[in-house]
């Protein structure tokens, strides 16, 4: 995968369901193309496609409907 800049954050930051925190980024039609349709990201995945964000986070879905947005979770209690 590649890097680029073309990701942006659709949703920032909801509390659901706890214990867990929950981000969804939409990803732009270039780097879309790049993800796959049947398996998770790991972290230096995600983060070769331009996604940026502090540690913790784990893409743990897909959306089937709109595949382009990822799904991130975490611990409520992880630090920033």
């Amino acid at each position: 995968m590649r890097r680029t800049a073309d990701v942006s954050v659709d949703l920032s930051l909801v509390l659901y369901p706890p214990p867990h925190s929950t981000r969804h980024w939409r990803v732009s039609s270039s780097p879309a193309k790049l993800l796959p349709k049947n398996r998770l990201l790991s972290e230096s995945e995600w983060r070769a496609i331009g996604v940026q964000q502090s540690r913790g986070w784990v893409h743990y879905a897909i959306h089937r409907p709109e595949p382009h947005i990822m799904l991130f979770r975490r611990p409520l209690n992880t630090q920033q």
